[in-house]
């Protein structure tokens, strides 16, 4: 089966700080990958140059065989099939939960109102949502925004989901219900790249882990292996920081 996502030799600078050096990273249909590691390794960095709000220094992204970076792309089409959610939720404050999970549908995928009303409140309704649909973003809580952020970015109909520590603003009680969400979407067969430091959660839904340090990927492999028997010493040290 050819590669979904192929990174290629990725490289991210800031002025004279190199975030991300040489990273190559293949990605299957399908295919569940969490990224873990310190705060400052890279892993954020990496997931924003996947979906281009951040610009790769040199190297390459290809998805299903085409590299993004080339100038002729249809970079609009691809931002169009691949969803993100951040930690901070990113909802519109001025517009109700349903206008946030319609406003994409409608610009970006040439759809009707009442087409994606109808297909946003299903997403609303599959992430317990549906009945704050006329609510404002102020009007929930950390949990519930991200989860109606979830419901927007399924409602884009993407072929890969990223998302970036989704729990890490959220009160320790909140953070359940959100992983259950993520939990069953890794179920429908959807790709998905995540970024987050919830170890149970990498261990439970994984295909593949990838352990970040200092800008590299230091170590990669099945969840089973990469917990229980890691190969480097600093995945080693890192889990023994972070899992008690």
């Amino acid at each position: 089966m050819a590669d979904f996502v192929q990174i290629k030799n990725l490289e991210k600078t800031f002025g004279d700080h190199r975030v991300l050096k040489g990273i190559d990273i293949e990605i299957q249909k399908g295919e569940i990958v969490t990224i873990i590691g310190s705060s400052g390794s890279g892993k954020s960095t990496l997931l924003r140059c996947i979906n281009l709000l951040e610009t790769p220094t040199s190297g390459a992204i290809l998805f299903k065989g085409e590299n993004i970076l080339d100038i002729q792309y249809n970079l609009p089409k691809y931002r169009a099939q691949v969803g993100m959610v951040f930690q901070q939720f990113n909802l519109f404050e001025n517009h109700n939960v349903l206008s946030n999970c319609t406003v994409g549908q409608v610009k970006v995928l040439n759809r009707s109102k009442e087409e994606a009303e109808k297909i946003a409140l299903e997403n609303l309704d599959k992430v317990g949502m549906k009945e704050f649909a006329f609510a404002k973003p102020a009007q929930l809580s950390g949990g519930q925004k991200q989860r109606v952020a979830i419901a927007r970015a399924i409602s884009m109909d993407p072929e890969v989901m990223l998302f970036d520590e989704p729990t890490s603003a959220l009160d320790p009680e909140m953070v359940g219900e959100v992983l259950n969400i993520m939990s069953d979407l890794t179920k429908t067969g959807l790709t998905m790249i995540i970024v987050t430091h919830e170890m149970k959660f990498a261990q439970e839904v994984s295909d593949r882990v990838i352990f970040m340090d200092q800008g590299v990927v230091a170590e990669e492999g099945a969840p089973e292996e990469l917990f229980s028997n890691p190969k480097e010493e600093r995945t080693k040290e890192f889990l023994q920081r972070i899992i008690e």
